[in-house]
């Protein structure tokens, strides 16, 4: 008994470590790209390295045209277990996202409060470069890339393409896998502490409904409002220009508060919005607290096991290793 228990770790170790390596592959692929490509582009075209729009649209053809579709191909063959389709209304559509929302805005804070600390440690502020798209880059771009691209080629890498191939080790260790390889991916504390958050709860959704396309399209909505929508707002304040001003002279503020009136003003009825879908999620988790159940997997891993079993393989090491160094260089850099 104790050796068929010990075989089905060593079976879910095994799948685990070669996930993982299905996205070092596709980490070590995107990185040498922009790595070797950077030199070549500064020396034949000097000004895409200071449009935002083209360095975003760069990078996503490198992340969403090469790099995830390699950690498709190497992935696809993998044993996979579908989730049970199950049908989804609306009205339940609309409580997934307001709680979905709720969580994604906490999360955000506590990684906003750890990036400001660390901030204030090293006497500088820790480089966001999200930020600087979102108020530099182009709606259509924006759009395009943001609200269209990444949702559905992320929901099909981190999403379908590591729960189809876990769940059979239980929902928990599913959703955990999905949740931490999403948020490391981000390559950055500004985005890690909500997207590992966000990409727990999408794999939770995604398991119990057994259709990608209703994460896909939450996943859309969210990022439709953290950029486009935000990114309309941050210009009609013309956020770029009250951060200099603060800097310079906290009077300079209040002037171009005035000088701006209306967009303030549109940014405040967003504010009021958002608060309001964010303690109406915040009030529906706890309400349904009950529903977040998590079913054991066909093959079982002992509780004590999971956590070794997930994580202290070569491949998710590796992974864990290479994302977290990344991290911690966003900071202290």
């Amino acid at each position: 008994m104790e050796d068929r228990v010990e075989d089905k770790v060593m079976e879910a170790k095994h799948t685990f470590s070669r996930l993982g390596w299905c996205y070092v592959a596709g980490t070590f692929l995107m990185n040498g790209v922009q790595i070797w490509g950077a030199p070549f582009l500064t020396q034949q075209h000097p000004e895409w390295m200071t449009d935002t729009n083209i360095l975003l649209v760069i990078s996503s053809l490198i992340t969403y045209g090469l790099t995830m579709p390699l950690i498709y191909l190497l992935a696809k063959n993998m044993p996979a277990t579908k989730p049970e389709r199950r049908a989804f209304k609306f009205s339940q559509f609309f409580v997934t996202f307001l709680m979905c929302y709720a969580l994604i805005f906490v999360s955000n804070i506590v990684g906003n409060v750890i990036t400001f600390a660390v901030g204030l440690m090293k006497g500088s502020q820790v480089n966001n470069k999200l930020i600087g798209y979102v108020t530099s880059g182009n709606a259509s771009v924006m759009l395009i890339v943001m609200v269209l691209l990444a949702p559905i080629v992320e929901e099909l890498i981190f999403r379908k393409v590591l729960v189809d191939r876990t769940l059979k080790y239980g929902q928990g260790m599913a959703i955990a896998l999905s949740g931490i390889m999403f948020g490391l991916f981000h390559g950055n504390m500004n985005q890690f502490a909500y997207a590992v958050v966000l990409g727990a709860f999408f794999a939770f959704i995604y398991i119990n409904t057994g259709n990608i396309k209703i994460t896909i399209a939450l996943h859309m909505i969210v990022n439709f409002m953290g950029s486009v929508v935000a990114g309309a707002l941050l210009k009609g304040i013309h956020y770029d220009e009250m951060l200099a001003a603060a800097e310079r002279d906290p009077e300079e503020v209040v002037l171009l508060m005035e000088k701006y009136a209306v967009g303030w003003v549109m940014y405040g009825v967003y504010a009021v919005l958002v608060l309001a879908i964010v303690i109406a999620g915040i009030v529906l988790l706890i309400v349904n607290r009950r529903k977040f159940v998590l079913q054991p997997g066909e093959v079982q891993i002992p509780e004590n096991q999971r956590l070794q079993t997930l994580l202290l393989n070569p491949g998710m090491l590796f992974f864990c290793l290479l994302w977290i160094g990344a991290i911690l260089y966003q900071l202290f850099a």
